[in-house]
Order: C-alpha cells, then sequence, then structure tokens
C-alpha cells in the first residue's frame, strides 16, 4: 500500500532493486507500446491530467485488461502522479475486505480535511469476490476514489457488472518486437539501468525479444540476468551474445492463461487451423498448450471433435483415429502423450473436409425446436401387442433388405415433413461417393425407380406383404424398429 507518491523506482539509490523496477516510465511519454489507449483525449490521457482533479468529465473507474507485462500497475501509478492524486494500490491476492475498507475510509477523510483525491489501484481485481466488489461501488459512485483495477482476465466475465457498467475498460497489448527491442535499449542506456555498461549484439537482442513473449518486464529481467553473466573489461562495455541470453534463460514465455481468454484464443486458433487444413499452424498451436500445461485431455476432446464436425463424412476414418488418440493419451500420458496428439491433429488438418453432419442435426434440431415434430407414421410405429396391430401400427411396412438394393419406397418422415432433406454431401473425399449414392436412395424412397450403384438385380424375397400377423419379418416380435 502506498500512501503517497513514491514509488519503489524512487527509492533511495544504495537499495538494490530489480532492472524492471529501476525502468518503470515517469510519465505517459515514457510509456513503450500502447499508443491507441494513450492517444490525446483518451481517458487515460484525461485522468492523468491535473485539471481532471475534482473534474466530472474524467472516468470515476477505469479497468485496465492485459497479459502480465504491459505496464497496468505502471500506469495506474503514473496517472496519480500527473494529476496529482495519492496513490493507494491493494492486491486482490493478499487484500481483504478490511483492508479496502481501510483504504476507502482513508480516501474519503482525506478527499473532505484536504480536498485531496485518491486513486485506488487494485491489482488482480478478478481475484476479488463478488461481495469485494461490491463493496467499491459506493465509493465509485460518489467518487470518493478514482478506482484503477488490473486484470488478465477478460474483465466481462471477471468483473461484476455494477462496476463494469461504471468503468471505462481498456485493453493493452502485448508490446511487439520494435517495442520491446526499445526497451531493452532504452534499459541499456539509461543511467536508472545498465547505464552503458553492456553492449548487446543484435542476435542477443532478438533471443531476448523471442524469450519475453510480448511482456517488458520479462525482457528487462532477461536482460539483467545476461548483464550479470558476463565478464566487464575496464574501460569497455561487457558484450551480449545470444549464446549468454540462451544460457540465463533457456525457456521462452509462453503466454497462456489456462483460464483466461488466451486459453480460448489458442483452441480457436488451433481448431480453426484443423479446420482449414493447415497441419503447421495446427501443430504450432498443440505445441504451444503442451508448453502451458495444458491438459491434454482437452486438447483430446477438441480434436475429436474437430475429427466430427469439420471432416465428417468427408473422411469418417479420421474420427476412430482420434477416438483411439484420446484413449492412448489417457493411457500413456505426457510427455509420450504429445506424439499422440501429433498424429491425431495431422489426421484432422489433412483430412478432406465436409462439415455436412454438423450442418444436418442443426437443421433437425432447429426444425424441432420450431414444433415441427408431428406423429411417427403408422407404418413405422411398433406392434408388440395384438391391440396395437389393430390400431394400423407397423401395417404397410415394408422390410428394406427385401427390396432392391435394401431401399424400399417408402415415407419414413412424419407427414408434417415429408420431402426435408437435412443431410447435404459435398464432393470431398468419401462423401462424394455418398452423396451419389444418397441422390440415387432419395429417388427411391419419394417414389422414382432406381437402384443405388453397385446394388445387384438378385432375386429379393417376395413376401413382403406386412399387412398379415404371420409376416414376422422386420418386426422381430414388435422391437426390431425402436
Amino acid at each position: 500500500m502506498v500512501d503517497d507518491l513514491l514509488s519503489t523506482a524512487e527509492a533511495p539509490s544504495d537499495v538494490t532493486r530489480p532492472l524492471a523496477v529501476r525502468m518503470r516510465p515517469r510519465s505517459l511519454d515514457e510509456v513503450v507500446g500502447q499508443s491507441a489507449v494513450l492517444r490525446s483525449g483518451s481517458p487515460l490521457r484525461r485522468l492523468a491530467d491535473p485539471a481532471s482533479a475534482g473534474s466530472r468529465t474524467a472516468p470515476s473507474s477505469v479497468v485496465l485488461f492485459g497479459p502480465p507485462g504491459v505496464g497496468k500497475t505502471t500506469l495506474a501509478y503514473i496517472v496519480a502522479r500527473q494529476s496529482g492524486r495519492v496513490f493507494e494500490e491493494l492486491s486482490a491476492v493478499s487484500s481483504g475486505i478490511k483492508d479496502v475498507r481501510a483504504v476507502l475510509e482513508r480516501a474519503h477523510e482525506r478527499l473532505i480535511t484536504q480536498n485531496k483525491e485518491t486513486v485506488l489501484f487494485i491489482d488482480e481485481v478478478h481475484r476479488f469476490s463478488k461481495s469485494q466488489q461490491d463493496g467499491l461501488l459506493p465509493s465509485v459512485e460518489n467518487r470518493d476514489v478514482t478506482f484503477i483495477g488490473a486484470t488478465t482476465e477478460n474483465p466481462s466475465f471477471s468483473v461484476i457488472a455494477p462496476l463494469l457498467s461504471r468503468s471505462v475498460v481498456v485493453k493493452l497489448e502485448a508490446l511487439d518486437s520494435p517495442d520491446l527491442a526499445t526497451v531493452i535499449d532504452r534499459a541499456v542506456r539509461d543511467p536508472r539501468g545498465l547505464n552503458g555498461e553492456v553492449r548487446l549484439e543484435d542476435e542477443a537482442v532478438d533471443e531476448i525479444v523471442r524469450m519475453a513473449g510480448g511482456d517488458a518486464r520479462k525482457a528487462l529481467t532477461v536482460l539483467e540476468a545476461a548483464a550479470g553473466a558476463v565478464t566487464k573489461k575496464q574501460g569497455e562495455p561487457a558484450v551480449i551474445t545470444a549464446d549468454i541470453v540462451g544460457r540465463v534463460m533457456d525457456v521462452a514465455t509462453v503466454r497462456y492463461d489456462k483460464k483466461g481468454d488466451d486459453h480460448y484464443d489458442v483452441a480457436s486458433a488451433f481448431i480453426k487451423s484443423m479446420r482449414g487444413s493447415d497441419p503447421d499452424a495446427a501443430l504450432h498451436y498443440l505445441a504451444r498448450m503442451i508448453r502451458a500445461g495444458e491438459d491434454p485431455r482437452f486438447i483430446a476432446r477438441r480434436i475429436m471433435i474437430a475429427a466430427a464436425e469439420e471432416v465428417g463424412m468427408a473422411a469418417p476414418q479420421v474420427l476412430q483415429v482420434t477416438v483411439a488418440a484420446a484413449q492412448a493419451v489417457a493411457m500413456v500420458g505426457m510427455p509420450e502423450a504429445r506424439i499422440i496428439l501429433s498424429e491425431a491433429v495431422l489426421a484432422v488438418a489433412t483430412a478432406p473436409k465436409s462439415n455436412a453432419s454438423y450442418m444436418a442435426i442443426n437443421e433437425a434440431l432447429a426444425d424441432i425446436d420450431a414444433g415441427l415434430i408431428g406423429p411417427v407414421p403408422l407404418h413405422l410405429r411398433n406392434a408388440p401387442t395384438k391391440l396395437m396391430k389393430q390400431w394400423g401400427n407397423h401395417r404397410g411396412y415394408r422390410y428394406a433388405h427385401d427390396e432392391p438394393g435394401a431401399v424400399a419406397e417408402q415415407q419414413y418422415m412424419p407427414d408434417i415433413l415429408d420431402g426435408r432433406e437435412y443431410y447435404h454431401p459435398n464432393d470431398r473425399g468419401y462423401e462424394h461417393e455418398v452423396g451419389q449414392r444418397l441422390a440415387r436412395i432419395r429417388t427411391i424412397l419419394h417414389g422414382g425407380s432406381q437402384k443405388p450403384t453397385g446394388e445387384s438385380d438378385a432375386e429379393t424375397n417376395t413376401n413382403t406383404d406386412t399387412n398379415t400377423d404371420t409376416n414376422t419379418k422386420g418386426n422381430g416380435g414388435g422391437d426390431d424398429d425402436d
């Protein structure tokens, strides 16, 4: 908790602080990246303006949403410092409702007695319970505090609706490669940083940028570790090479929150890459999920769904492959399961594609939801008792296996849906053959005479009169057609 404008970056010089803390920007103009949210007239710019204190036009509540290391805490502090407000900080991880109330009481008293406003910054606000977030509402509404919350999770799901409706949501993006290179160069040259004591080869900068994964704090942490690992020569800056960077930090940051937007974004890209028949991109997103520690069972489930939804009848054997893969993953476990998942991904990504099965069931469900149900035709109904036969159940049913090509001319749909077609095969993979066959089948079902291709003209059973109780073919005691 900080009750004045002294930041950790301004602590006494004899205190050793991490490079990332020493290099925190001191004004909005020093912030690297985030140009879209720091443009003139933006909510953060208006809040940082000294004239905004006491103004009713500036936002009273801001939610900063973005991945780690993009400057959420720094932005909140700069807003307080530039505007002349007092900065109070809480972490939702370690603070409770009593801490919140204490800060709010101080802020109210400060406003009344000193006419001085307070910025209340709550880091990881998504970790606060609903009741804790509810406790902020009166002070936000009364403008006792200017509330700034930081979250790595989508505020639409992690911040309560009443607080969200009173807030301006500012989405911060991970830093791109040029921005990270600027952060590194500034830290090397700045007296607050390494003060020119080291020099980086271009390849070393690229390696740090790659490892940082858009996280400025991570980039500065890697830089500081590399600077500590080089041998310094008197009068000359030490040289940091890519090899040195690799030795001090051999695993790159994987930006992936298993409960946040990264989880859904990467999973979405994974599915769309398999759908789009790009095996390389699909493997990239698979690797990201694996390295981030995603549950391999979740990955296997998504692959199975993709096999049914994206491939379907164009290559129906792919679903069998993915089901077997899911079972194998459960038995084998990681790390070997990665090979099984890779094979399943490649099977889906390289297979011919059809979403006809997916579309067919959706159309059928839409008709059910619309009330297009209708009674089952009498000739298709079960008839296990004599009374049910007297009602006409099963009468006139034609046993398909007794017909040429095992297709009988008869109505299967309820009357209200007679002639309705849900399944529309495309011309890719095995479904091309299915489509040709289905066209001939539908001709027969609806009164034509064409046999399905490949069916023989062998004699058929002529005992197809199912109007009599003595014919049991296709009846099976009345329960084979359930």
